[in-house]
């Protein structure tokens, strides 16, 4: 026996020694209630029982081959056993798939020992028995080494300091390991200095356990981070496709000729198609992110990331960037994956319409999407909708009968979260089914509950500052009516002075006729202007009165026709109470919005008809038609126009004048489309009705 046999045997001893010395004092005096003692303690004692067998017999034969086969898989079941230190099997299922694949290739060095032991002097088989286990245990190792490297980084800060000593002793372990097996892999054979001093290395190991397991315990927990899991992952899988690259190359030595060269290309076209189609689908992310959510995590959600990343779509308020309804859509949707959705927001009148999409612009929207009774159920309970239950009959506060045909017959539609301010109904947001399918849980609903409550307190902040611009604008604009009428009064006084003066002393009768003609047309027109603008916004104009809008819409009708190519399709006689004078200005700008927005060929159609108890005027054109946000935000709105150097107030006028009436006006506009207007004004009987029983609720309270 040489200088460096002796080294090896002593070096073995020791290593079995320190072993079994350091198993039987962490069986004894470690700490008993971590749940990890007794598979290191095993893992020890098998370290001892190889240790003693290289030294007594060869580190190269069999025996001591498969010793090392059982060592190593002991360490690798002591590493998994360190993830569910804190007794949550949650814990351990983010890494049991991957330590039951390097257990596997672990066992598979019992059939090379069988080669090696049985065949190895065949021809043309000797390199695959010594280089292929290599080959596999350092893919083991670099495996064990990705699992301490997760452990570490996925554990509390207090945690971490207890399991530095444990890591430190695997992680020096499997480094060692693989090192040797690498330099055996490149030069063809196991470096005799490492495998001498082998047995030292082990020592080492073992007493970093000791020093891990005499540590007081500090209420171990596990909380893996979501980036530092999904690039482990990514390794794996990058560490896995190379692993079996590599060993199909190393068995392709074997063939001959050409068949050798055209396998090989094969295989990497093989290779690269499957990269190709695979890695960039969107879908396949999905699942594999879905899945490791699902069996990795205790919690689907990182909630500090989802809220930064919530904030940060809803602040992005700079010009050039999708309005507050797009990004409200779009930071919901991302939270569960949706592709697409759409914002139902509440209107003046307390019902829910179209208030905007991002990425789902066909979705087929009818005028009212959702009755009353079910935006009720979703105000009084705060219920998330999960379509996918409602087709199945199951519902939770009774909104099954009330849920509409559109949501249910498209399968798209995934949720409907309501957006609650103060228990108001702000608005909905519909979400579309993820690539990835999946069911609604309750940290979905819990989630989506707790957002939809801030989207709600934003948009309710952006309607109340719309609301004070408005106001803001309203007062402006009554500071300069004030100005200009103060200023009429002045030209008005002072051209009925010089009327009255050139009535007295003027010569020429001529120019006396002249310029009494003129000045009194002047004062007329100054007069009738003051006057118009006296009446504006003071709602004392003429008595609600009864009278036929079928006369007064066919004298605009005939009157428009001169202009433009104005049909009345369908005309019933319909008494209605109201104001004819505000009730043609009204339509008179309609008819003439309509005429503007469509080309000169295209016809702008009138129908007049009865619905039981109201009037109604449609006016429908096949212009340009509106969007969704501006028909919301934008038509309705003082001092907001589509039309160059508009004064946007004929829209807001022609509305409240109807209101003022007690009628209602209503649009329903598709972009490339056109814009249908109704007009509704309660009918004689049931304006009397109504107000009978006004009359009478106030007599009795």
């Amino acid at each position: 026996m040489d200088w460096l046999g002796y080294i090896s045997f002593f070096s073995y001893c020791v290593g079995s020694l320190t072993a079994g010395i350091c198993a039987v004092w962490i069986a004894r005096f470690g700490q008993p209630r971590r749940s990890d003692r007794f598979s290191a303690v095993i893992a020890l004692v098998l370290t001892a029982i190889w240790c003693a067998a290289s030294a007594s017999v060869d580190p190269y034969h069999p025996v001591t081959k498969i010793a090392e086969i059982g060592v190593n898989l002991a360490w690798i079941f002591t590493l998994l056993q360190h993830f569910r230190i804190d007794g949550r099997d949650e814990s351990v299922h983010m890494v049991r798939p991957v330590a039951v694949a390097l257990a596997f290739s672990e066992i598979l060095q019992v059939i090379f020992v069988s080669l090696d032991y049985h065949i190895a002097a065949v021809s043309g088989m000797a390199p695959i028995s010594s280089e292929t286990p290599a080959l596999l245990r350092m893919l083991t190792a670099v495996g064990a080494l990705v699992l301490v490297h997760n452990l570490c980084v996925g554990a509390s800060p207090q945690s971490r300091q207890a399991l530095r000593w444990n890591a430190a002793a695997m992680a020096g372990f499997w480094i060692f390991t693989l090192n040797l097996h690498n330099l055996a892999w490149l030069s063809g054979s196991f470096p005799p200095e490492l495998m001498a001093v082998r047995g030292i290395a082990v020592a080492f190991v073992a007493l970093l356990l000791v020093a891990g397991y005499s540590r007081k315990d500090v209420g171990l927990t596990f909380s893996p981070s979501r980036t530092a899991t999904f690039r482990f992952l990514s390794l794996v899988a990058i560490g896995f496709y190379l692993g079996v690259m590599l060993l199909l190359a190393s068995w392709l030595n074997l063939l001959e000729g050409n068949g050798r060269n055209l396998t090989k290309l094969g295989l990497l076209v093989a290779a690269g198609a499957l990269a190709l189609i695979w890695l960039p689908s969107e879908k396949l992310r999905g699942w594999v992110k879905v899945t490791a959510l699902k069996h990795l995590f205790k919690y689907r959600y990182d909630y500090r990331s989802e809220w930064i990343r919530f904030t940060h779509t809803i602040g992005r308020a700079t010009p050039g960037e999708r309005p507050l309804q797009e990004r409200a859509v779009k930071a919901l949707a991302e939270i569960t994956e949706s592709p697409s959705g759409v914002l139902l927001l509440s209107n003046d009148d307390g019902c829910l319409q179209n208030g905007g999409h991002w990425r789902w612009g066909d979705l087929d929207i009818p005028p009212k999407p959702i009755s009353p009774e079910l935006a009720r159920i979703f105000e009084q309970t705060g219920l998330i909708l999960d379509l996918d239950e409602i087709r199945e009959g199951i519902q939770h506060h009774g909104e099954l009968p009330y849920l509409p045909g559109w949501m249910l017959d498209d399968l798209k539609i995934w949720a409907v979260v309501p957006l609650l301010h103060f228990e108001r109904l702000v608005g909905a947001v519909v979400l579309s089914r993820p690539l990835v399918d999946r069911k609604l849980d309750w940290e979905d609903f819990d989630l989506l509950g707790v957002v939809g409550q801030q989207l709600a307190s934003y948009l309710s902040e952006q309607a109340g500052q719309e609301a004070l611009s408005e106001a803001n604008r309203f007062d402006e604009f009554n500071r300069r009516m004030a100005f200009v009428m103060h200023d009429i009064k002045n030209l008005s006084s002072q051209m009925s002075l010089l009327l009255r003066n050139a009535e007295k002393h003027a010569d020429k009768p001529e120019f006396r006729k002249d310029m009494l003609v003129t000045l009194r047309n002047s004062a007329d027109k100054l007069n009738t202007m003051l006057a118009r603008l006296g009446r504006y916004g003071t709602g004392g104009q003429e008595k609600i009165r009864a009278f036929d809008i079928t006369g007064h819409a066919g004298a605009l009708v005939e009157r428009y026709s001169n202009l433009h190519n104005v049909s009345l399709l369908r005309s019933e006689a319909v008494q209605v109470s109201g104001r004819p004078e505000s009730f043609e200005q009204a339509l008179a700008h309609i008819i003439q919005n309509a005429i503007d927005a469509s080309d000169p060929e295209c016809a702008v159609t009138l129908e007049i008809f009865s619905d039981g108890l109201f009037g109604v005027v449609q006016v429908a054109d096949s212009g340009e038609g509106m969007s969704p946000s501006f028909v919301r935000n934008g038509l309705f709105t003082p001092f907001v126009s589509s039309k160059e150097g508009g004064f946007g107030i004929g829209a807001y006028e022609a509305r409240e004048m109807i209101r003022s009436m007690g009628g209602r006006l209503d649009v329903e506009s598709r972009e490339g489309l056109g814009t249908r207007f109704t007009i509704s004004l309660p009918l004689v009987s049931a304006h009397t009705l109504l107000s009978t029983t006004t009359m009478k609720r106030k007599e009795a309270a």
